[in-house]
């Protein structure tokens, strides 16, 4: 289904001039990820291909978990295109009284220097206005035509009225979909569906050839997706960056696949899995039928040494790729360069495919050996993330900077549950995965939502802020007081921010207690003691955002409020879209009360595992 959507678009931007049509693109992008979900639910059963159903001769495997994980990135996919597919702000209000408003501060002489219009001339105004074909289907899409035709027309018939008034107020109906350039980039969702082919290719894979190329179709997709602003240097420059460490994360996983198949042969990984179980069995003493032991255990030590050796080289390769210590030095700066929508993609998608791929990899090459075992990577990389993610992040103002090491101190608790590799471990190890990947969506919608709705505020010492039209909210210090501009977007802010600290009943709390619990019966005390203090530690920025948003005095006030005229009210019925409340609810509601639908998901992790 995806790859004949991609077809399909190809064709369509191929024939098309209109970059206009970018929102139906992605509209239909949607449908097709829906349909994906209605065919892949409907179709496959669980019980069925719970031993592994074998595709393409081996190059694929798809298991339960896989087929769990794909549907979920379809759901998550779904959500992030929809951002590009609705515009982000609506009106209540505006489209009832778009002519009457600055009509009525003018008759009522509440117009600047108290110029007074004829009735007569603002009726037949009205009336010639009001039947224009494109005030009755006035749309979104259309608002900057109304608006043109609108102010020429007041400015042809009521000369005595204040210039610099219409200028001013024509200029806010022309932005009230502040972002419409965003939705004139017909590649972005085909990069999207390209994005999404290489991470279903990277969970089902089963060969190390298929492996690589999963894996760089995705990366591929990415890079595009973070230079595909065009207009912005910092989006160019991030891109850029994260194209040459990617290659060179590339190369390294290109290495260890090669050293992989030079030692064993094979490129299979049910066959290397196969070799290493019969290392590890011989080198632990469990098969007695040997004559000459002794020989026998050199010669198995090294063949196991062949193995763990590539293995080390391709984790360090994909921990660069997700960005976990130490090699995270490239995330933060790509996640704040890039706009708020395409970091909601790279910092949550291209995780999850690449965490179920060392899933796999760990659950068939464990080993009693541990000086030797690669997940000695894994380990390491899990205590540095914790420490590095905690520690750095009570330093950082850009607030898309602090959630990046956010994600890195919640890395921590990921590869801690992937090291352990017990039933308990797998169980929190994919519980951990879907709250945390719902609860950074949630945070960027809202994010994204902020943004929009402080276009029409300033700053109270009539200062111009600093912003970004594609990241409007760059500083931690513009969430000053946001609980009196919209108290309900503050709130749902809150529980998630307290669900990543793991404040119960939230579903963060689940999330951790499940890894903390694997990790002290597997014996991890040191690293259990290590997560629950970085936790503590990172719970302090997380409180200071919601101190400045509930705590702080309001830096803002509306750009219009020095006219004492019904504009005001115009302004207050500028409200967030119906797909931005329907995302932002569902989200907030699905962490605050999971503990009364708790079974559901954990009955489906259990059957998968």
């Amino acid at each position: 289904m995806l790859i004949y959507s991609i077809i399909i678009l190809i064709l369509c931007t191929a024939v098309t001039n209109n970059r206009d049509s970018s929102i139906l693109f992605s509209r239909v992008t949607i449908l097709a990820l829906i349909s994906s979900l209605i065919v892949l639910s409907i179709n496959i059963n669980i019980h069925f291909i719970h031993e592994g159903l074998i595709l393409y001769g081996g190059l694929f495997m798809l298991k339960s978990h896989s087929l769990l994980f794909i549907l979920f990135i379809l759901i998550l996919s779904t959500f992030i295109i929809g951002l590009n597919s609705f515009y982000l702000r609506k009106s209540n209000y505006f489209l009832e009284n778009l002519l009457l408003l600055p009509m009525k501060s003018a008759t009522q002489n509440l117009s600047l220097e108290g110029h007074s219009i004829k009735e007569k001339n603002l009726e037949n105004l009205t009336i010639k206005y009001a039947n224009h074909p494109s005030y009755k289907n006035l749309e979104s899409n259309n608002l900057d035509n109304i608006s043109t035709l609108y102010a020429k027309n007041v400015k042809e018939n009521i000369s005595t009225l204040d210039r610099n008034y219409f200028d001013i107020w024509n200029n806010s109906i022309k932005k009230i979909n502040m972002m419409t350039y965003e939705y004139r980039i017909i590649e972005y969702p085909l990069i999207i569906l390209f994005c999404l082919t290489g991470a279903i290719f990277l969970l089902c894979s089963y060969d190390i050839v298929s492996i690589f190329l999963s894996i760089e179709l995705q990366s591929y997709g990415l890079y595009l997706l973070c230079s595909i602003h065009r207009n912005s240097e910092s989006s160019i420059n991030a891109g850029l960056t994260y194209f040459l460490l990617g290659g060179l994360s590339s190369c390294i996983i290109l290495l260890g696949i090669s050293l992989l198949y030079i030692n064993t042969g094979n490129t299979s990984l049910e066959n290397i899995y196969m070799i290493n179980s019969i290392s590890n069995a011989l080198a632990n003493n469990n098969l007695y039928e040997t004559v000459n032991l002794t020989n026998i255990y050199t010669d198995i030590y090294k063949e196991y040494t062949y193995i763990q050796l590539p293995l080390v080289i391709m984790s360090v390769g994909f921990l660069f790729k997700i960005g976990s210590a130490p090699f995270h030095f490239w995330s933060p700066d790509v996640y704040d360069a890039i706009p708020t929508n395409v970091t909601t993609f790279v910092a949550i998608i291209a995780k999850i495919s690449i965490l179920i791929l060392l899933f796999e990899l760990t659950f068939y090459t464990d080993s009693n050996i541990k000086t030797l075992s690669w997940l000695n990577n894994i380990i390491l990389s899990s205590v540095l993330s914790l420490l590095i993610g905690s520690i750095l992040g009570l330093i950082q103002y850009r607030i898309k900077r602090l959630f990046a090491y956010s994600t890195i101190s919640h890395l921590g608790f990921i590869l801690l549950a992937l090291s352990i590799n017990t039933l308990e471990s797998s169980r929190a190890l994919f519980f951990y995965i879907i709250q945390y990947s719902l609860s950074n969506l949630n945070i960027f919608i809202i994010l994204i939502t902020i943004g929009s709705n402080l276009y029409f505020y300033v700053l109270k010492n009539n200062m111009e802020m600093k912003t970004d039209n594609y990241s409007p909210i760059q500083y931690i210090t513009q969430l000053k007081g946001y609980f009196h501009i919209n108290p309900m977007l503050t709130i749902s802010l809150s529980l998630t921010l307290f669900s990543f600290i793991g404040i119960p009943p939230l579903i963060g709390f689940f999330g951790k207690q499940m890894v903390l619990v694997a990790a002290l019966d597997k014996g991890y005390i040191f690293i259990t003691f290590v997560a629950i203090l970085t936790s503590v530690i990172s719970a302090v920025y997380y409180l200071v955002l919601v101190k400045f948003m509930f705590f702080e005095k309001s830096i803002y006030k509306l750009k219009f409020q020095i006219y004492k005229s019904k504009l005001f009210i115009f302004q207050k019925n500028i409200s967030m879209s119906s797909y931005l409340s329907f995302s932002i609810a569902i989200l907030t509601m699905f962490i605050l009360l999971f503990m009364f639908f708790d079974q559901e998901l954990t009955r489906l992790i259990y059957i998968i595992t």
